[in-house]
């Protein structure tokens, strides 16, 4: 099942997207950083795979060619999530 990073809708679609295709509810870009399973806030670049070029724009269409869609499953946070972790830290 892969999901949109920006409206959180699932999304079908069985092969990697292209540079323009777009989420068909919310008409966000699909070949983007935070839709790709490589993408982590952690790392240098916001990128795990250390052959990718930077992009600056995580949210925009690129030309990436390791660009691998994340998969739903894994990494995927909803609200209710981080306020639960908000939650946990409040004093």
């Amino acid at each position: 099942m892969k999901i949109c990073f920006y409206c959180r809708k699932e999304v079908e679609i069985n092969a990697r997207p292209g540079r323009g295709e777009s989420c068909p509810h919310c008409l966000a870009d699909l070949k983007v950083c935070l839709n790709c399973r490589f993408y982590s806030e952690s790392t240098y670049n916001g990128c795990s795979e250390p052959s990718a070029d930077r992009v600056l724009q995580k949210d925009r269409a690129n030309y990436c060619e390791y660009f691998e869609f994340r998969d739903a499953s894994r990494g995927s946070t909803n609200e209710n999530d981080l306020q639960k972790l908000k939650d946990l830290f409040k004093s």
